[in-house]
C-alpha cells in the first residue's frame, strides 16, 4: 500500500476521484478499465447501505481493483469504523463519508489511510480538520454552489476542501478556480445507462472530458 503522503500527493495532482456507486461486479472490469483509459487515476468504491451484505459486497470490489489495476482505490459513503477496518483490509488508501464521525476519521489516521469526511458548515468544516481530516469533502456541492465554496474559503483556506455533487466537464475551471483541490463525481462520469448497457466507450469519453478540462486549468495557473 502507498505511503499516506503519497495518496496524499496524488489526489491533490490528479484532482479527480471517480465514485463508482452500485457498479455490479460483472461490470467492474469494463468500468475500470475505461476510466484509467480516459485518465483517471483515482476511485470510490461506496457502500451502498441499503443492501445487508454491503460491507463483504464492497470489500470485494476493492480488493479486486487493488490487486488487478494500478489505480488508488477509497471507499465511500464509510458511516462506521467496521466499514473503515474492512475498507483497509481490502486495500483500500482512502476513507470517504457523506458526515463527520469524529471515530471514522481517528481509526482512518491510525491505520494510516486518507481521511475525507463530508462537511457542510463552517463549524463542521473546523471540527473535521481539527478531527484529523486530510481534506474536507464540501457535500453536496452542488446544492451549496460556488458562491459558497469561495465564501467559506475566505477564512478557511488553510484547510484543503474537495467538492462532491455538481461537477461536470463544463465547470470543472470554475471550480477549481472556488479553491477546491479535488472533486469526486459520480453520475456525470461513471454513467448509469452505460453501465447498464456496457458502454465503455461512453465512460471513457467522459472521463477524457472531465481530464482534459483539469490539464487545461492546470496550464492556465
Amino acid at each position: 500500500m502507498l505511503s499516506h503522503e503519497a495518496v496524499l500527493k496524488t489526489v491533490q495532482k490528479e484532482r479527480l476521484i471517480a465514485i463508482l456507486r452500485g457498479v455490479p461486479m460483472e461490470r467492474l472490469d469494463g468500468v475500470v478499465e475505461a476510466l484509467v483509459r480516459g485518465g483517471v487515476q483515482v476511485m470510490e468504491f461506496t457502500f451502498d447501505h441499503t443492501q445487508k451484505n454491503c460491507v463483504e459486497e464492497n470489500a470485494r470490489k476493492i480488493r479486486h481493483v487493488v490487486e488487478k489495476y494500478k489505480v488508488i482505490v477509497g471507499c465511500g459513503t464509510a458511516l462506521t469504523v467496521e466499514e473503515v477496518e474492512a475498507a483497509c483490509d481490502a486495500g483500500a488508501s482512502i476513507v470517504i463519508s457523506p458526515n463527520v464521525d469524529f471515530g471514522v476519521i481517528r481509526r482512518t489516521r491510525q491505520l494510516g489511510m486518507l481521511s475525507m469526511p463530508g462537511a457542510l458548515t463552517p463549524t463542521e468544516i473546523v471540527a473535521a480538520h481539527d478531527a484529523g481530516a486530510d481534506i474536507v469533502k464540501l457535500f453536496p456541492a452542488g446544492e451549496l454552489g460556488l458562491s459558497y465554496i469561495k465564501a467559506v474559503r475566505g477564512p478557511l483556506a488553510h484547510i484543503p476542501m474537495s467538492a462532491v455533487g455538481g461537477v461536470k466537464p463544463e465547470n470543472v475551471e470554475a471550480f477549481l478556480d472556488a479553491g477546491v483541490c479535488c472533486f469526486g463525481v459520480g453520475g456525470p462520469l461513471v454513467l448509469k445507462d452505460a453501465v447498464k448497457s456496457g458502454d465503455d466507450a461512453a465512460i471513457e469519453a467522459r472521463a477524457r472530458a472531465f481530464t482534459r478540462e483539469i490539464v487545461r486549468w492546470e496550464a492556465k495557473q
